[in-house]
This record gives C-alpha cells, sequence and structure tokens, in this order.
C-alpha cells in the first residue's frame, strides 16, 4: 500500500481514496477563475498544520498579491514558504536582469528548494510559465521531466498548476491529473471537479460538484453534477 497525504479538502480527498499518493508530482488544471490555486493552497496549508515544510513556487503572481488573495478567503499562509519567481518578484531581480529562461530555472528551483529540507509539499504555479520559457514542446518537456525528477529526490509531493492546452504534455508525464470544469447540466453553469488520472490507486471517476466559499473549496462527493 502507498502511503497518502489528505489535500486539505474532505470531498477530493474521498474521491481520491484517501487523498494523494506520497512523493509524486500531480496536475490540477482548469480555466481562469476555476479556482486552481485555492485547491493547491488547501494542499499546502494542510501540510503545515500538520508541521511539515511547504512550499509555493509563483511563477506569475507577485508574492505579495497571493498572501492578500489567500488570506481574503482565510487560509492562514504563515507556515506557507512563498518563492516568488514572478516577473517582478525580488529573487529574479537579485539573480538575473532579463527574464527567467527554462534553464536557469532549472538552477534556480534546486538551489532554493534544497535549502529548504526537507520540503514536503511543493506547488508550482503555473506551471504554463516554464513552457512559455522554453524553446520547444520537446525542451519544456526535458525541462519538465528534469523538475519532476529534483521534487522527487527531495521527496517532495508537487502539484503543479496548469491552464486547459492543445498539447496537454504534462497529462503524460505526472503521476495524477485533477481537472476544474464548468459544465451545464438541466439549463445551470455549476462547477465539477473530475479525476482523470491517478497512478497507484482506485478513484471515483464521477464529476463531482464543488463550490468556491469564502473558507474556500468545498467538493461535494456525495452527489455527481447531472443530480444538482
Amino acid at each position: 500500500m502507498f502511503e497518502k497525504i489528505s489535500t486539505g479538502i474532505k470531498g477530493l480527498d474521498n474521491m481520491l481514496r484517501g487523498g494523494l499518493i506520497r512523493n509524486r508530482t500531480y496536475l490540477i488544471k482548469g480555466g481562469a477563475g476555476a479556482g486552481k490555486t485555492i485547491m493547491s493552497m488547501h494542499f499546502l496549508v494542510e501540510g503545515a498544520k500538520r508541521g511539515e515544510k511547504v512550499c509555493y513556487v509563483t511563477l506569475c503572481e507577485a508574492e505579495d498579491e497571493v498572501r492578500e488573495n489567500m488570506e481574503s478567503l482565510g487560509f492562514d499562509l504563515s507556515g506557507v514558504e512563498i518563492i516568488d519567481f514572478s516577473p517582478t518578484g525580488e529573487k529574479i531581480s537579485e539573480i538575473i536582469d532579463e527574464e527567467l529562461d527554462a534553464d536557469t530555472f532549472d538552477i534556480l528551483i534546486k538551489d532554493v528548494l534544497s535549502k529548504i529540507k526537507p520540503v514536503s509539499r511543493v506547488v508550482v504555479d503555473p506551471i504554463s510559465m516554464l513552457k512559455v520559457a522554453s524553446k520547444s514542446e520537446v525542451h519544456y518537456k526535458r525541462h519538465l521531466l528534469k523538475l519532476m525528477r529534483t521534487l522527487r529526490e527531495l521527496k517532495a509531493t508537487t502539484i503543479l498548476i496548469a491552464e486547459f492546452t492543445s498539447t496537454d504534455v504534462e497529462d503524460s508525464l505526472v503521476n495524477g491529473v485533477i481537472e476544474l470544469r464548468t459544465i451545464e447540466t438541466k439549463g445551470k453553469i455549476v462547477r465539477g471537479v473530475r479525476i482523470s488520472k491517478f497512478r497507484g490507486s482506485d478513484f471515483d471517476e464521477t464529476i463531482r460538484p464543488y463550490k468556491i466559499t469564502e473558507r474556500g473549496i468545498e467538493v461535494y462527493s456525495d452527489v455527481s453534477v447531472v443530480e444538482i
């Protein structure tokens, strides 16, 4: 049996039959405003509550914006290490004078995470920024595999954040995929979470409804979206 860890969302843990498998890499994908970052923050805060070292790597939003947005939903980020690799982030401006490229990112992420050992949970948001910084899809795939190997060596359970794309290179490489979708049913729009891949474990394949509330995300694992 593989060891599983909680995502911090009870309904999602139910769908995953207990949570994510430790020391593997997962993808949360969805459209803008779907709640991808919120879902990943539940995962990090849950780890921090358990005394684990957790890290959020932002490649787009500045650290102060991340903290402000998440704290407005009631998240306590005091135990979450935020690494600001956004275009305006201090870490980047201290090291390089131009845009972050994929090769530099490989070096920086390994250096930063190795200094906060033993890091047990990591979120990279959004991984699509690494795709933009790559010279080609093959180049991106190589760097993504290198990143996953680095995180596995650090024994970190990792969540990558991505938008829905036409290539979906990430889907074939990660150990599991969680999709956040907007679905029309019975003449109304509802939010639905679907697990499309979860290596090494049984899982709930039904699309379950979820809501973004003042407390973050709630997943209703006892009903399907068609029953709403």
